[in-house]
């Protein structure tokens, strides 16, 4: 194949410098073939790429297609329907809230309503009109906190200043103040960015403990109540597990490592920022409940929860009975789903570590309702909520409220490119380039952010009052309607099944949770 191609660009290039003598646009010819010839060479001679070796320049067309074959995908091949991680649909119905521009659709859903997984909810003949002005908001951390929170019931998931550029950190925080609802940091502490705009923030401590890190990497109780205490910090959130990569820890790729964020958790530069898989402040159940305790007794009795991702239901179990014996208990639970997103994490951790959201949802809150925990703890979802209806199905499962971040970043602009480890972001969203950081303007996307929150919102609660319901605690498993297959429907409450008031508590106890129970210890994970 090499030597045609060579052949073919010789003879074109004496052709070329013949006929260069004749006219002048010859020679700018000649001056391409030449280019093209010293290309072939480097091609032939390379030993990386055996394509470029056996197909000199014509073999580059294969990476200039494998280039852009994600958005070739994205806006020419992809049904409405059929994208992911969001498809089309989903991305639209969130540009469009943001932009409080059209939203409804026309001639009829694009949907397979035949599909085995197809969900709706179920209205009643006494549907309700909710008021416009009715705003429904979650008391956490009511009868053990000085300062108990109210929440909205769609908030910003957890996404780190470094993660995100200083412009997406503004805007949503912005957002947050306007539409009154929290802004998780995300586990790379609270940055001047996160402050600026005065927004609700529930501060996260991950494994690495930025921003209340000492020297050697480990819990700084004096830095922790610094922050902790600012009147912004509304609530602190525990970190022990994130569904895009469970049990591995943050990942922040060194090309997105500024000077200014090292400072901010406190690491050198030049490398990636990979935080340990675990904690080293507590290594058993009653020791997390321990620095739980501690935790809100240093930021002035703010509420302080958890997130995890369900993995080991044993673990999960021990953690309730260190509750029971202990009296303690966090104020909030986040169950985050193995679905989840994030700005890079290994394959294998995305796509095969983890509960779906769903799954680990009903089993935390079975748990805790068969300890008789749940009354005192609020359970938050955390995975892939973008619109009402993904609010109404997880309240149904159990949850309280929820936390969003892909749609959240939607509202500010991105458009799914899928380069969030790579800082090359075209939109400004997860990227620290300057170049690229000023296109997104903090205001207009702030104010998006805040319409994306309320459109969401109401949305939700239309869908609660088809149902005949009026308040967000009305929701129950049996509201939710699941195909199996082609002729067989299912509800919630069907599919999952749900334990009593004290189940766990009894001798035996149910079957399916017997052998995790008698092997959870509060003494151990």
């Amino acid at each position: 194949m090499r030597k045609p191609i060579f052949a073919t660009l010789i003879t074109a290039l004496l052709l070329a410098l013949a006929a260069g003598r004749i006219t002048p646009i010859f020679n700018w010819l000649a001056l391409s073939l030449v280019a093209l010839l010293v290309l072939a060479i480097i091609d032939a001679t390379q030993k990386r790429r055996a394509v470029l070796r056996n197909f000199p320049v014509i073999g580059r067309m294969r990476y200039l297609f494998e280039m852009i074959r994600p958005e070739i995908n994205q806006y020419f091949v992809e049904s409405n329907t059929d994208g992911t991680p969001f498809n089309r649909e989903v991305r639209s119905l969130v540009y469009q809230r943001a932009k409080r521009v059209l939203d409804t659709l026309p001639f009829g859903t694009q949907r397979d309503v035949y599909a085995p997984g197809y969900e709706w909810i179920a209205h009643s003949f006494l549907a309700r009109s909710i008021p416009h002005d009715y705003e429904a908001r979650v008391l956490i951390g009511e009868g053990q906190c000085d300062e108990p929170y109210s929440a909205s019931l769609l908030n910003v998931s957890a996404m780190s200043f470094g993660s995100l550029s200083s412009n997406a950190i503004l805007a949503l925080n912005l957002g947050a103040r306007l539409g009154r609802f929290y802004h998780n940091t995300g586990e790379g502490g609270v940055s001047p960015y996160h402050k600026a705009k005065g927004g609700d923030l529930v501060w996260q401590i991950g494994t690495g403990y930025f921003g209340c890190r000492n020297e050697s990497g480990g819990f700084d109780p004096g830095r922790f109540q610094e922050t902790a205490t600012l009147e912004q910090v509304k609530m602190i959130e525990v970190k022990l597990s994130q569904g895009a990569k469970p049990g591995h820890g943050g990942i922040l790729p060194a090309v997105k490592l500024t000077r200014e964020i090292a400072e901010i958790r406190g690491v050198p530069m030049g490398h990636d920022v990979l935080s340990p898989p675990t904690h080293s402040a507590f290594t058993t159940p009653l020791e997390l409940l321990q620095f739980v305790s501690d935790l809100r007794r240093l930021s002035g009795g703010k509420p302080v929860g958890i997130k995890l991702c369900v993995g080991s239901k044993r673990e999960f179990m021990a953690l309730c009975k260190a509750m029971m014996e202990t009296d303690r208990h966090p104020d909030f639970i986040a169950v985050d789903g193995g679905e989840g997103g994030t700005g890079a994490a290994p394959i294998e951790f995305s796509n095969s570590v983890g509960m779906p959201l769903s799954d680990g949802l009903v089993f935390v809150h079975n748990c805790l309702v068969g300890f008789k925990l749940r009354a005192g703890i609020r359970l938050i979802a955390s995975g892939k909520i973008a619109n009402g209806f993904d609010m109404v199905a997880k309240l149904a499962l159990g949850a309280d409220l929820c936390n969003s971040a892909r749609a959240m970043m939607m509202a500010l602009g991105c458009i799914q490119a899928r380069r969030c480890n790579s800082n090359d972001c075209p939109v400004g969203v997860t990227t620290q380039n300057p170049g690229l950081v000023v296109g997104l303007d903090v205001d207009s996307k702030g104010e998006r952010t805040f319409n994306f929150h309320k459109e969401t919102v109401r949305a939700f609660l239309e869908l609660l009052g088809a149902a005949g319901l009026s308040d967000p605690g009305e929701l129950r498993p049996h509201h939710i309607m699941r195909r199996i297959d082609g002729t067989q429907v299912r509800t919630y409450a069907e599919i999952f099944p749900y334990l009593q008031p004290g189940a766990l508590m009894t001798d035996p106890v149910p079957e399916a949770y017997e052998q995790d129970w008698v092997r959870a210890s509060s003494a151990t994970f």
